[in-house]
C-alpha cells in the first residue's frame, strides 16, 4: 500500500469523495486543505482570517499558509496520508517534496462541462462539513444535512462565475503538477466519470 498519496484534479472531480473512501475502507488520514482552511475561518484564527478573502474570490490561498498548516497535520498523522488540495502547484509541490516522499500522485480527469454541472449544483452543510448534490447525492429533506440537521448552503466558490474563476486557475497554476509527478515516474491518470463505486475500484489498484 502506497503510504502518501496526492489527490490531483480539476474543482469538482471527485477528490474529496474518493479521499474519503479510501481513509473510510482503507484507514488512510485524509488531509484537505479546503477542511482545515474552512475549519481555521470558522474558528477564526489569525490563519483563518488571512485566508477568508482569497477563498471567497476563488483565489489560491498564498504558500506559507498553506505548507505551515499542512507540515504541522502531516506531523500529527499516523499511517497513510492522502493530502486533498495540497499540493496545487509546483513550488508547493517542491516544499512538500523536501518534507516527505509522495508515494502516488492520482488524478482525476473530469471534463469542464460536467465539472461545472458538479460544482454550481453543489450544496455544504457550514457545521459537519458534509456535501451534497442536487442531482446526484441530494439530501433527504431539501436544504437540511442528513447527518447533522443544519441547513445547507451553495459556497460562494460553487457559483458559476467563481467556479470558472476557479477552473482558469487550476489550469494555470495546479495542472503543470501533472507533469510533474510524471516525470517523478509516481502519476496515475484515472477518469472520473462513472459511478462512484467503480471509480473508486480503480483508485484502489492504483494504490496496492
Amino acid at each position: 500500500m502506497k503510504s502518501v498519496i496526492v489527490l490531483l484534479g480539476p474543482p469538482g472531480s471527485g477528490k474529496g469523495t474518493q479521499g474519503e473512501k479510501l481513509s473510510e475502507e482503507l484507514g488512510y488520514t485524509r488531509l484537505s486543505t479546503g477542511d482545515m482552511l474552512r475549519e481555521a475561518v470558522r474558528n477564526g484564527t489569525e490563519l483563518g482570517m488571512k485566508a477568508k478573502s482569497y477563498m471567497d474570490s476563488g483565489a489560491l490561498v498564498p504558500n506559507d499558509l498553506i505548507i505551515g498548516l499542512m507540515k504541522e497535520k502531516i506531523a500529527q498523522a499516523k499511517g497513510g496520508v492522502i493530502l486533498d488540495g495540497f499540493p496545487r502547484t509546483v513550488e508547493q509541490a517542491d516544499a512538500l517534496a523536501q518534507q516527505l516522499d509522495v508515494d502516488l500522485a492520482l488524478n482525476l480527469d473530469v471534463d469542464d462541462d460536467e465539472l461545472i454541472n458538479r460544482l454550481t449544483k453543489r450544496r455544504s452543510c457550514p457545521q459537519c462539513n458534509a456535501v451534497y448534490h442536487l442531482i446526484y447525492n441530494p439530501p433527504k429533506a431539501e436544504g437540511v444535512c442528513d447527518k447533522c440537521g443544519g441547513a445547507l448552503y451553495q459556497r460562494d466558490d460553487d457559483k458559476e462565475e467563481t467556479v470558472m474563476n476557479r477552473l482558469k486557475v487550476y489550469r494555470e497554476n495546479t495542472m503543470p503538477l501533472i507533469d510533474y509527478y510524471e516525470k517523478k515516474g509516481t502519476l496515475v491518470t484515472i477518469k472520473g466519470v462513472g459511478s462512484i463505486d467503480d471509480i473508486f475500484k480503480q483508485v484502489e489498484k492504483a494504490v496496492q
